[in-house]
């Protein structure tokens, strides 16, 4: 049978696949619950049953913010069967944004995890008279239950009612709106098709070269397109999802799981490779050597043994002393681990190659399904620097001002309620502008070159591409996050969160009493490591490039406090405003 709407992924799954025990699971209270398929396809029916027992109806709004787990997957499908609208939501986006999506989208239906997500949104909620019900995953007071909604469904089955609906829906059919988190202004809707989604998973589904027996570890939110897409993924190929505990647990997860793909962000990546750091600190002697050898060995990677005979030789002995350990770590059994949201830095590439994990850098937005280009593992299919080829069926061009536009059946329907931003975007020939510059790669690979907007351009005239400075600055591993200025300036300036634990073990190294966050970024020989790190990083740059100028934040930027977006990009214009006195500083 052929997969043409999203929920059709169930009944392809049992006709498909023998049976297993953990199509999908989830941990709760110490105990991975795991479902079949069977089991799967008869909470999505009863849900249905209890939608249509309410009086939803095609086209009706129904929202889900949670974590990842389970019932994410039950409510999603159980919507989308009977010609539901899904409308993921964040869970640690602001009032102000959680207001305008609950107002905007219509939303009848809201399913949410808990009492931490009700305390956020209860005094919103009662503003929004077209909210019917509220179902909660666990007990919480002033919310239904949602083993409650189970119920009803098994109290009123409608199997004739159901499959009519289905055999209605077609591929072109909005099945989600995706609210993009946005760096500025009010979100805006994305409207996506089943056929948008479905052409997306199906045009990556070659590159894992495994199947059913395989197992994959989710713990990027299930309401971003790009962890939901490849959650489609693994389902149509047969691969086991587990959803992780948190991030905090993740590898706590992976040990438990042993999974052989990994989905996640940059930001991960440069977490493990922290504490990758930090153990070679912790030892002494002999082995401290080889791990250090091993390390800086890795760090110099090249793909298809271009450092020589020498070289491979040296890996593979560090291979069974260090790198084996590295995957010991991630569950021991991790093959592939696709990074997408951020630029991945080069180092980070070549490192957890060479230790044996194959890393996949992809590039997409919410408006293209996402994924527009995405390294595999075929003859050029790994460049680094890159994010890979782009799809098959999908178009790309570089416009003359080397803007990214793309054309395919990834791309959305458009944005809900905003015609006049719709196209804005899409041009008259149905060419997506992406607001990214890039560049294709002589073997076919794309580069993503910065942002088109945020371009600025000094008092000489000079373009300069902060992005660009920014990831380079951010392989140091004192500096958890940077944002370059400089519109208009003689030169360009900086922002720095110092990363604070690792500035935490350095003064410990170097003896320095460690105090407060706020004491320690005006301590002079901080300050004077500091320098160190922004000169030996600006001999790489141009001279309209440099980082003359930078200050030390005194605390950490984080979703809460607004300068990161919930995909932990960094919000330019809200940092810009928030911290204009700093900025002003820097030029006076």
């Amino acid at each position: 049978m052929e997969v043409t709407r999203i929920f059709d992924i169930l009944p392809y799954y049992e006709f498909k696949f023998k049976p297993k025990e953990d199509v999908i699971a989830s941990k709760e209270n110490g105990t991975w619950i795991k479902y079949d398929i069977r089991k799967y396809r008869e909470i999505v029916d009863n849900i249905s049953y209890g939608f249509l027992a309410l009086g939803v109806q095609p086209g009706d709004k129904i929202a889900q913010i949670s974590f990842n787990r389970v019932e994410w997957n039950f409510v999603d499908m159980a919507m989308l069967q009977i010609g539901a609208v899904h409308i993921p939501i964040y869970p640690t986006i602001s009032e102000s944004d959680y207001r305008y999506i609950f107002s905007h989208s219509d939303i009848k239906y809201l399913f949410i995890s808990g009492n931490e997500i009700l305390r956020k949104i209860h005094n919103i909620i009662q503003e929004i008279p077209g909210i019917l019900g509220v179902y909660a995953y666990k007990e919480t007071e002033g919310a239904l239950n949602f083993n409650d909604l189970v119920d009803l469904g098994k109290k009123n089955p409608a199997p004739e009612k159901l499959e009519a609906i289905k055999t209605s829906i077609k591929p072109d059919d909005v099945a989600t709106i995706i609210y993009t988190s946005g760096t500025t202004g009010n979100p805006k809707g994305v409207m996506l098709s089943h056929n948008n989604i479905i052409s997306n998973f199906k045009a990556v589904s070659y590159i894992p070269p495994y199947g059913e027996e395989a197992k994959a570890i989710s713990y990027l939110p299930l309401c971003h397109v790009y962890e939901r897409m490849l959650n489609y993924l693994y389902q149509y190929l047969g691969i086991s999802v587990y959803y992780a505990e948190s991030i905090g647990m993740i590898t706590e997860n992976m040990k438990d799981v042993q999974p052989q793909i990994l989905t996640t962000v940059p930001r991960l990546l440069e977490k493990i490779y922290d504490k990758l750091v930090a153990a070679g600190q912790k030892m002494k002697g002999p082995q401290s050597w080889i791990y250090w050898w091993a390390l800086h060995l890795a760090l110099r990677y090249e793909l298809k043994g271009a450092n020589g005979w020498l070289y491979e030789v040296k890996r593979k002995f560090y291979d069974k002393l260090v790198y084996v350990k590295w995957r010991e770590a991630l569950g021991g059994k991790i093959d592939i681990i696709v990074s997408g949201g951020a630029a991945l830095q080069q180092r980070l590439a070549r490192l957890y190659t060479c230790a044996g994990i194959h890393i996949l850098e992809g590039y997409g937005l919410t408006e293209t399904s996402p994924v527009i280009a995405v390294s595999d593992l075929t003859e050029n299919g790994i460049k680094f620097g890159t994010v890979g080829p782009v799809l098959k069926g999908v178009s790309v061009k570089i416009a003359d001002d080397e803007e990214i536009l793309v054309k395919g059946p990834n791309v959305m329907k458009g944005y809900y309620k905003a015609t006049e931003l719709t196209a804005e975007v899409i041009d008259d020939e149905g060419w997506f502008h992406t607001g990214d510059m890039g560049q294709i790669e002589p073997e076919g690979q794309l580069k993503i070159t910065g942002r088109k907007k945020e371009l600025f351009k000094t008092s000489f005239g000079k373009y300069v591409h902060p992005q660009l400075i920014e990831d380079m600055f951010n392989e140091s591993l004192f500096i958890d996050q940077i944002i370059v200025v400089g519109e208009s300036q003689k030169f360009a300036g900086a922002l720095i969160v110092p990363d604070f634990a690792f500035l935490r073990s350095w003064c410990a190294r170097k003896e320095i009493p460690y105090t407060t966050d706020p004491e320690m970024v005006k301590h002079p020989k901080v300050l004077k490591r500091f320098k160190h790190v922004m000169d030996r990083y600006n001999k790489r740059l141009g001279d309209t490039e440099k980082v003359k100028k930078w200050k030390l934040m005194d605390k950490e930027w984080t979703v809460d406090t607004g300068e990161i977006t919930p995909t932990l990009k960094i919000k330019r214009n809200f940092i810009q405003k928030k911290y204009e006195k700093e900025i002003n500083e820097l030029f006076s």
